[in-house]
């Protein structure tokens, strides 16, 4: 088993900054993916990287914005999100996988295990 706990959501005005941060423990696995989820919307893809490599993988709708990284003395990976916008309000949701082969997912399915989320909110 592998736990996760997200921390660092809140509510900000665009233009505005947050940091999210997940901190794993239990099992070792192998890549780690942030997911948003707004109202009303599928669960989508954020970003993810690699433990072992430092490889990352962003969706376009958030490159040159967001930049995740991780930190393995620490087992934590960030999320540092610039210049939000109203459209980033959302839950958002660390995922981890443990499988060794194969990319960054950027499915949900794929990922086996879930933290609890925290709330991003962006105002105008």
């Amino acid at each position: 088993q592998v736990q996760l706990v997200e921390s660092g959501g809140g509510s900000v005005q665009a233009g505005g900054s947050l940091r999210l941060s997940c901190r794993a423990s239990g099992r070792t696995s192998s890549r780690v993916g942030w997911f948003r989820q707004a109202p009303g919307k599928e669960r989508e893809f954020v970003a993810g990287v690699r433990w072992s490599t430092g490889s990352t993988l962003y969706a376009d709708s958030v490159k040159g914005r967001f930049t995740i990284s991780r930190d393995n003395a620490k087992n934590t990976v960030n999320l540092q999100m610039n210049s939000l916008n109203l459209e980033d309000t959302a839950v958002y949701y660390c995922a981890a996988d443990s499988s060794t082969f194969g990319p960054i997912w950027t499915t949900p399915q794929k990922y086996n295990y879930w933290g609890q989320g925290t709330q991003v909110t962006v105002s105008s």
